[in-house]
């Protein structure tokens, strides 16, 4: 008898001692399995109700090291009180078992949300108009951006905010893809959601709508400087990125500055399709794998000849950093503004059958000189924080905002040499 079902039996026979049972089901015994191994070392014969299956040894000592899930799912199907969705169960163990790797960027996406993580990356969803930066040192789920004429913007919701509670489920690093996936669903249906604003606890029940997320802003700060603020690495960005770049070049500027505070990166090509405008052929960053084996990212020869200033805080991450590093590297670029936050990972996103997905940890980058950025980050040129109370909620191009300002005076300054 295989070690699972004997367990099992215990437990059955052990339920029926403690609640004076006499009876055991009968059919319980002639559902046990047997399993019987062949003396070779090549294969194993599992047979059930007549039919055989053979398979290598190494396949069968590989599932065995699943005996212990299926253990489980044997004494929940004889022995939970409730009925269950066995793909509830499924789930909950394809995720857990890339949690067991400690890397909060490795995740299980059942079916329904890997069709929204496309939703999401055509740049239309419903939900209450929120973008979430995400810290996996505090927990902490902070509010980077509230989008025009959503909820959360009509409700008062500034950035800055954290989201604690959405309906019962508290808020962290760990559970907020699900409370991404509460607040989304139908425009018109109510949702609970509760933010902190320093210690005053907000609570809003919003009516999710639809969001089209705008991945760009631009507009000219002054005669000769052009300033474009890039949300997010996703949907059309790069190609609405390089119309911007045209028109702003079109009414005079000589000088960009690209805000990339609170990006929390993307897709690396829409950093390599950015980046191709202002440099020649070369290298825009190369991944390390695991075998030590590198992958170049490179740009294509022909650049808009302009100079770069680029404004990054704290949660600018990834992709964002990808480009600024290349920039900077091979461009001239100017970092102005605060350390970054030091992704220097790069994920895969891998369909499944099903439709379901993983997003996996694969390499390493850095940047064309070579550049560490993983818990590093990108260094500004010209260090300017905040200051003490202040949380960024600026309207665009708005001069009052002090690295903003600061970064104009350091494009200023670059274009009088």
């Amino acid at each position: 008898m295989s070690k699972k079902l004997a367990a099992l039996l215990g437990l059955l026979l052990t339920a029926c001692l403690l609640t004076s049972c006499a009876y055991l089901p009968a059919t319980l015994l002639s559902d046990m399995l047997t399993v019987t191994q062949s003396s070779t070392d090549s294969v194993v014969n599992t047979s059930e109700n007549g039919d055989t299956v053979t398979i290598s040894r190494e396949d069968y000592e590989r599932y065995q090291q699943f005996d212990t899930l299926i253990e489980l799912m044997d004494m929940v199907e004889y022995a939970y009180f409730e009925d269950y969705e066995v793909q509830d169960m499924l789930d909950g163990a394809a995720n857990g078992l890339l949690v067991g790797l400690g890397d909060p960027y490795t995740f299980y996406y059942t079916p329904e949300e890997y069709a929204a993580l496309w939703e999401e990356d055509e740049g239309e969803y419903a939900g209450i108009g929120i973008q979430i930066s995400t810290s996996y040192l505090t927990g902490l789920c902070t509010i980077s951006r509230v989008f025009d004429n959503g909820p959360a913007r009509e409700a008062g919701i500034q950035k800055g905010d954290i989201l604690y509670m959405v309906e019962d489920l508290y808020v962290n690093s760990s559970t907020v893809n699900d409370a991404v996936d509460i607040m989304r669903g139908t425009p018109g249906t109510d949702v609970k959601v509760v933010f902190l604003r320093g210690t005053e606890e907000m609570t809003y029940t919003l009516k999710r709508a639809q969001i089209t997320v705008n991945r760009i802003e631009a507009t000219m700060l002054a005669d000769d400087i052009g300033y474009i603020f890039l949300y997010e690495f996703a949907g059309d960005c790069a190609q609405k990125f390089q119309e911007a770049v045209k028109n702003l070049q079109e009414q005079g500027a000589k000088g960009l500055i690209i805000d990339l505070r609170d990006n929390p990166g993307g897709w690396v090509e829409d950093a390599e399709s950015i980046a191709d405008i202002f440099l020649e052929q070369g290298t825009l960053c190369y991944l390390e794998y695991k075998d030590g084996s590198r992958e170049y990212y490179k740009t294509a020869a022909g650049k808009t000849d302009m100079s770069l200033v680029i404004l990054m805080n704290e949660n600018s991450a990834s992709s964002s950093e990808i480009l600024a590093g290349a920039l900077k590297d091979r461009a001239d670029a100017t970092i102005v503004g605060v350390q970054s936050y030091g992704k220097g990972i790069v994920q895969t996103v891998v369909g499944l059958e099903g439709g379901a997905g993983m997003q996996m940890t694969v390499a390493q980058y850095y940047t064309p000189n070579g550049n560490a950025v993983h818990k590093l980050g990108i260094t500004p040129d010209v260090e300017i924080h905040l200051p003490q109370g202040d949380n960024g909620m600026y309207d665009f191009a708005d001069l009052t905002d002090p690295q903003l300002n600061k970064a104009l005076e350091v494009m200023q300054q670059k274009l009088a040499k």
